[in-house]
């Protein structure tokens, strides 16, 4: 029987003006590689690996990679490894963000010119992931999803210790001089002690289950820790699937539906996920031609209980949410809210899957029954008002409540160089009920949206013992930080937003329950400001610098680029 379209080498061949030569010069190159011709007649399965030295979190990736291609030839395909931008979380300047939308960039393009059947995508640190499932989607090459896995946790002075929420809080500690210099180190060396990502529900972890909540990973994959020999089978295993989903032909975008991103939000509301979890699926969504909507957060948010107890939203990390029951134990405790006909890249439906899971262990202290959960309502909340006319979010889960009903004086900082100019120095007019305002930190900015949003309690009152304050910004926080931040505030100060006219001793209110923040300031002095020379619009001159400044979007739309949408 004749093949209706190309497979293997023979997909997308070089063009000379002659398809026989340039397959027939295609295969010469090809038995360069030592290679048999067997092999290389086999429908090819790309691995896009984003393995660096600059990224300790893949350093696992190597022996991950010879999995992976020991279940594609034990499947009968032939795996060929490629290189993609790796983003190293805090290797990057300004932050790894800005590179987010150039990796996704890359591995579109290198799954669409280069010529294979399927790809396994190899990501973990945090934007890694995102960065790969949009490309795919955009590629619509058919794409299976295989994460790094995090870290183990390590031991101080006979306390368990996880990045990175603990060096928040330790750190937090030193600047309140509760921990002294040499203890500070110790913790330094303690942190971050075997490969993977990061211990705790961070945004690492948070994009992992995400995926596995998309479809787009395996079934029982997304917590499995770096250093398990369950990272390698699940590694092999991921390899079989991809020559599977070959003969299947299910492609991305048939996999990451609408109705499979609002079973991610309510995952991610859920697990007490990470902030950037928000743009991340709002870019996703952008480049399948839809949408993530605030308003539609808040109703999710509002019937999602938080049934994991990980930090930082609560006291176990991602080995113990492993050992658990993972993912399918919080997909069974969700079925009655999720969309069940949703397809994985297994070709089974997600009520299937949960069909035959159902007597597996799940261990209660770490995944909460949905009828005695962590919390009644999900972690995160889009707030709207004259602040932020397009929203902001807060992650409840991980903040203060005695906060969520407030009104409090504005201290601003006009940028993160005014930020670390002056939040430790004793004359800075600030008290606890004060608001911590960030501007010029989104993503038009010259910072590019970094983790800036967890703005650290100023000096002489973190010495007083205040451990929380509100903060707002126009950047991003960690998933692994805690506090009562306001992040994300869109439009961003940089693009014109009502942020930028905040000046120090303002009046702001939030309100939790209402869903809104709001300037105090009355609209005629509000148009005044307006009127007044304000700050010139960040343009670099050149290059991918220039390219992100003119085409990024508002982090209500992901922070993609706008000629990346889908339709």
């Amino acid at each position: 029987m004749s093949k209706t379209r190309p497979e293997g080498l023979a997909r997308g061949l070089t063009d000379y003006g002659d398809p026989a030569f340039s397959l027939y010069l295609r295969r010469s190159f090809a038995l360069s590689t030592g290679l048999s011709a067997e092999l290389l007649s086999r429908p090819v399965v790309g691995i896009a690996t984003s393995s660096s030295g600059f990224n300790n979190c893949h350093r696992h990736f190597p022996e991950l990679l010879d999995a992976v291609k020991r279940g594609v030839l034990a499947a009968g395909g032939l795996p060929l490894e490629f290189p993609t931008i790796s983003l190293g979380e805090v290797f990057l300047h300004p932050t790894s963000l800005k590179y987010r939308n150039l990796m996704s960039m890359d591995v579109e393009e290198m799954i669409r010119a280069q010529p294979m059947d399927a790809v396994v995508l190899m990501g973990g640190c945090d934007k890694t992931v995102p960065a790969q499932l949009m490309g795919a989607a955009s590629a619509g090459v058919p794409a299976v999803q295989l994460v790094g896995g995090p870290m183990m946790t390590a031991r101080h002075r006979g306390e368990r210790l996880g990045a990175c929420t603990d060096c928040r809080r330790y750190w937090a500690q030193y600047r309140a001089n509760k921990v002294s210099a040499v203890e500070i180190n110790e913790v330094e060396s303690r942190l971050a002690t075997t490969a993977g990502t990061c211990a705790v529900m961070g945004t690492a972890s948070t994009m992992a289950c995400l995926a596995e909540a998309l479809g787009m990973s395996l079934p029982g994959t997304a917590a499995i820790p770096a250093v398990h020999a369950d990272r390698l089978r699940a590694a092999e295993a991921t390899g079989r699937a991809a020559v599977r989903l070959m003969a299947n032909g299910i492609a991305p975008r048939q996999v990451m539906t609408p109705s499979a991103i609002e079973n991610a939000l309510r995952v991610l509301l859920a697990i007490g996920g990470s902030t950037n979890a928000i743009i991340h699926l709002a870019a996703i969504a952008g480049r399948i031609g839809t949408e993530v909507s605030l308003t539609r957060l808040n109703e999710l948010s509002d019937t999602t209980p938080v049934l994991v107890n990980l930090k930082p939203s609560g006291e176990h990390y991602m080995e113990d949410f492993y050992a658990a029951g993972g993912m399918s134990a919080v997909l069974r405790e969700l079925r009655p809210l999720l969309n069940l006909d949703c397809v994985s890249v297994t070709g089974e439906a997600l009520a299937a899957r949960l069909d035959a899971e159902q007597a597996l262990y799940v261990d209660r202290a770490v995944i909460r029954p949905a009828h005695d959960p962590v919390a009644p309502v999900g972690g995160l909340v889009a707030l709207f008002g004259s602040l932020a006319p397009r929203g902001a979010i807060l992650k409840r889960s991980a903040a203060d409540q005695s906060l969520f009903e407030s009104e409090g004086r504005a201290v601003v900082f006009e940028s993160l160089q005014d930020l670390a100019l002056r939040i430790d120095r004793d004359d800075l007019e600030v008290s606890p009920g004060d608001f911590l305002v960030l501007k010029h930190a989104g993503p038009t900015s010259e910072s590019g949206m970094p983790e800036a949003g967890y703005l650290p309690i100023p000096g002489k009152l973190a010495r007083s013992g205040v451990k929380d304050m509100v903060r707002i910004s126009d950047a991003r926080m960690s998933g692994t930080a805690f506090g009562t931040v306001v992040l994300h505030v869109t439009p961003e100060a940089a693009a014109g937003g009502p942020l930028a006219l905040v000046k120090s001793g303002d009046r702001i209110a939030i309100s939790v329950s209402k869903r809104r923040i709001d300037l105090l300031v009355d609209e005629r002095e509000l148009a005044r400001r307006r009127q007044a020379p304000g700050s010139q619009a960040y343009r670099p001159a050149r290059g991918y610098a220039r390219l992100y400044a003119e085409h990024v979007l508002q982090a209500d739309q992901g922070c993609d680029f706008d000629f990346l949408q889908g339709s």
